[in-house]
């Protein structure tokens, strides 16, 4: 039986976490003696937690997983019109930074994000459909792979512009509502 760590146990595992999620996002090649630097642990510590390579990947795919479920459920997907939830959908995911990277990159996957569109994303694009919000032409897939798409814009955009995140994001939430507004 595997038990959930507790305490100080609890805040160094997070502490490694964290320090993975930045440290691969800008270098996916990065070793684990990196990620124990940025962590401020030696390796030993980093190896008590994470034996190999690969346990500190299925880890941070469980830590992927759990901060894109909260992602969506602060973003309210069931309220208001389907293009207002789009929108607050855009800017928690946006706010995930340095997840959205490994994801981008593949360096952890998902079984199900960023590919298919589930159940109550479709059922957010068809209300806005419904109330007008979005353009009843595009399927909740093709919404998906758009607002996917112009998060990596605006994080590679930032990355390489030195942009603010604020204008950065004004930017990704223009784009995203342009696109799924019905043409007139």
């Amino acid at each position: 039986m595997t038990t959930t760590p507790t305490g100080s146990r609890a805040r160094t595992r997070q502490a490694i976490l964290d320090a993975a999620i930045e440290v691969m996002a800008r270098n996916p090649a990065a070793t684990l003696g990196d990620v124990a630097l940025a962590a401020d642990v030696g390796r030993t510590t980093l190896h008590r937690y994470f034996p190999e390579r690969v346990d500190l990947l299925t880890a941070l795919r469980a830590e992927a997983a759990a901060r894109l479920d909260l992602a969506r459920a602060r973003a309210r997907m069931g309220d208001d019109t389907g293009a207002d939830a789009i929108r607050r959908l855009c800017q928690e995911y946006f706010d995930l930074g340095d997840v959205l990277l490994l994801l981008f990159r593949e360096q952890v996957t998902l079984e199900d994000t960023p590919g298919g569109c589930d159940d109550e994303f479709e059922a957010m694009i068809r209300r806005g459909h419904a109330d007008g919000s979005i353009d009843p032409e595009l399927p909740a897939g093709w919404v998906q792979s758009l607002m996917w798409s112009q998060l990596y814009a605006g994080w590679s955009y930032l990355a390489e512009h030195h942009a603010s995140r604020h204008d950065t994001l004004r930017l990704v939430l223009r784009c995203v509502a342009g696109a799924v507004r019905p043409q007139r």
